[in-house]
Parts: C-alpha cells; structure tokens; sequence
C-alpha cells in the first residue's frame, strides 16, 4: 500500500492538470526509495519502474496499459487487471501468504536497480528509442502544465 503523502502528491497533480503518466511518476519515486532504504529489491530499473506502475494503477491512477508490442501479453494483462482493481471499490484483502512470499522474493534481489547510475542509464536508454519530434512535444507538453512561478 502506498503511503498518505505519495497519494495525496499524486492527487496534487491530478488537480494541477498534469498526465496519468506523471501522477504514476509519485510512486515509482516512493518505490526507488523503498529499493535504496533496503526494503525490497528489484532485478533491475525496468522492474522497479513497473512495481512502481502497477501501485500506481491499483491506486486509481488512469495510466493506460501498454500498448500491444511495446510488452509480453501477460504484462498487458497484469497492468488492466491493476487498473481495474484502481477503479472498484476496496473488497477483500490481499491474501496474507501471497504477499510475503511477494515480499520475500523481492527481497533476495539486489539493490543497485534504484542507484542514480542505473536511473541515469535507463533514462539515456529509453530516450534513445524515442525519435526527437516525440521527446520535443512531451516537453512542450510538460512547459503547459508548469506554474506560472515557475516559469
């Protein structure tokens, strides 16, 4: 479960207009933190990210799943039956077993996924495969959500 704070960030930038996909950015940051504090680990960024991804849909952020191609089948699958359970009302809980042995195996993973050379790495990364048309209409997207103070 995602801390009060990281919820009511995320909500902030709902009211302020800004992208599912920057509202999502709130708890992949709580989840890098979790990974650094020693809470749980991650195989590597790209796995971190997606923890991260899928809290954020369980928690009713409107973030679209990927697209066919851009992931396996089964993570498509995953990530709409977590936007799902974001969209429902709170029912039973988790089973118990389940999520320590969830925690469990997260545990025996490493800890270097959230370090800022592997985050510097994968931002290069994903850049690259992104044509320079994509990345300029985010970013001028992203200076029409800024504060006026800001600017």
């Amino acid at each position: 479960m995602p801390k009060q704070e990281t919820l009511e960030r995320a909500h902030e930038d709902k009211e302020e207009g800004k992208s599912a996909s920057t509202q999502a950015g709130e708890f992949v940051r709580e989840e890098m933190h979790h990974i650094r504090e020693g809470k749980h680990g991650a195989a590597n960024t790209k796995q971190a990210i997606a923890i991260g991804l899928s809290k954020a849909r369980r928690a009713g952020v409107d973030l679209p799943p990927p697209r066919s191609g851009k992931t396996s089948t089964r993570t498509r699958k995953q990530a709409e039956r977590d936007s799902q359970k974001g969209q429902t009302s709170r029912g039973a809980s988790p089973s118990a077993t389940r999520s320590h042995a969830t925690m469990n195996a997260l545990k025996r993973e490493g800890h270097s996924a959230a370090s800022p050379a592997n985050l510097a790495r994968h931002a290069r990364t994903a850049a690259k495969k992104r044509s320079s048309t994509s990345r300029s209409k985010s970013a001028k997207a992203a200076a029409q959500t800024r504060k006026r103070t800001a600017r």
